[in-house]
């Protein structure tokens, strides 16, 4: 019941405007407006569901180098299916929340077994991939086969927002059902794959989280939150949780051959399979080497030397979550690290090949700087 009267409501909003001139509006500004980026070139299914999950929670910009590194390494899906985790998270390597790559490689293996390479076109199919969401979906289904599907996320839920005053919080992971009718009601059926871009570019570039430039919008005579000054106002979201803060001690440890200890992560949590430098969280103190050196010998039966002094500080923030991490010089006396699975002593050289978070390549990058 609850179902059927946000649809009317939804609907009711929607008949409050010019729904084929608003369609004809926004298409035509992103025929002639639309950013020349790589993943517009080539409609290939495999390679818009590539650049969906990169676009996730990260900026086009940064976004486009490790697009085109990506499908240079990985050309196919069938390429992409078949590399091993180890390769696939170091070309990631920077872009953050490494679930996505995870849950895309299994996906698409499973694209490769059960559907011979071909991504699903329909939503029911493609739903059932490891992490395939509604917008995905939506994305991969109308950009690469010209499905008439909403693909709602952050930038659209703002844009539908104010384009029809619409005042659920969208913090809210039942505000997602209401944009996606809202989406359904309006999208343009001639040509789903660009209305869906459009509506995405228009709240990258335009309808903007603050300070949206209303007089440049194609679509600023459809748009109710425009004509009653409120578009400010919009989206309504509840503020989020407050960070918590970490602090950490790391240690870059060098044996007599000259090689440096790495350790590899959970296959669960935070940061899963990457590799770091040993570290620990601690409660803000002085002399962390002495701490350093007690969770070397305490964790790894370690015996080492370290400096007093850290060689550098790396800040790094997550979505609810920064570290402070305090990095250590170290040269080994004694200890043997067979017996730990999840350490290995590695060349400067061969140190490159491995994926480790971006605090950590931090560090390294500091290390090597003063060490040169």
């Amino acid at each position: 019941m609850k179902n059927s009267s946000t649809k009317q409501k939804i609907q009711d909003k929607i008949d409050r405007i010019n729904i084929e001139a608003f369609q004809i509006d926004l298409v035509h500004w992103f025929q002639e407006e639309q950013r020349d980026l790589p993943w517009r070139k080539n409609n290939d299914p495999y390679r818009v569901w590539v650049s969906e999950v990169m676009l996730q929670q990260t900026r086009v910009d940064t976004v486009i180098p490790y697009y085109n590194r990506f499908l240079e390494k990985f050309p196919t899906i069938e390429a992409f299916a078949n590399a091993d985790e180890e390769e696939i998270l170091k070309i990631w390597e920077g872009l953050g929340y490494y679930s996505r790559v995870r849950n895309l490689h299994t996906a698409v293996k499973e694209v490769v077994v059960d559907y011979g390479g071909k991504v699903p076109d329909s939503k029911e199919e493609i739903s059932k991939l490891k992490g395939v969401g509604p917008y995905t979906a939506g994305a991969v289904l109308s950009i690469a086969y010209g499905k008439p599907i909403p693909a709602v996320d952050g930038n659209v839920m703002r844009v539908l927002s104010r384009i029809l005053l619409i005042t659920d919080d969208i913090a809210k992971p039942a505000s997602r059902k209401t944009f996606e009718m809202a989406g359904e009601g309006l999208i343009y059926h001639d040509n789903p794959s660009y209305f869906n871009q459009a509506l995405m570019e228009l709240g990258a570039l335009i309808c903007t989280p603050t300070s949206p430039a209303c007089l440049l919008c194609p679509v600023r005579e459809h748009c109710e939150a425009f004509a009653k000054g409120v578009q400010d106002e919009l989206p309504v979201k509840t503020r989020k949780k407050s960070t918590r803060h970490e602090d950490l001690l790391s240690v870059v440890l060098k044996n007599e051959e000259g090689k440096i200890l790495i350790n590899k992560r959970s296959e669960k949590g935070l940061l899963a399979n990457l590799w770091e430098f040993p570290n620990l969280k601690v409660v803000p103190l002085l002399d962390s080497w002495e701490i350093l050196q007690d969770f070397l010998s305490t964790e790894y039966s370690i015996d080492a030397v370290i400096e007093h002094e850290a060689f550098t500080e790396v800040q790094h923030v997550f979505t609810h979550l920064t570290w402070k991490i305090d990095a250590h010089r170290a040269r080994l006396k004694s200890g043997n690290i067979d017996e730990h699975e999840s350490l290995r002593f590695v060349t400067e050289e061969e140190l490159e090949e491995f994926a480790f978070p971006v605090s950590h390549q931090k560090i390294w990058q500091a290390y090597k700087e003063q060490t040169q």
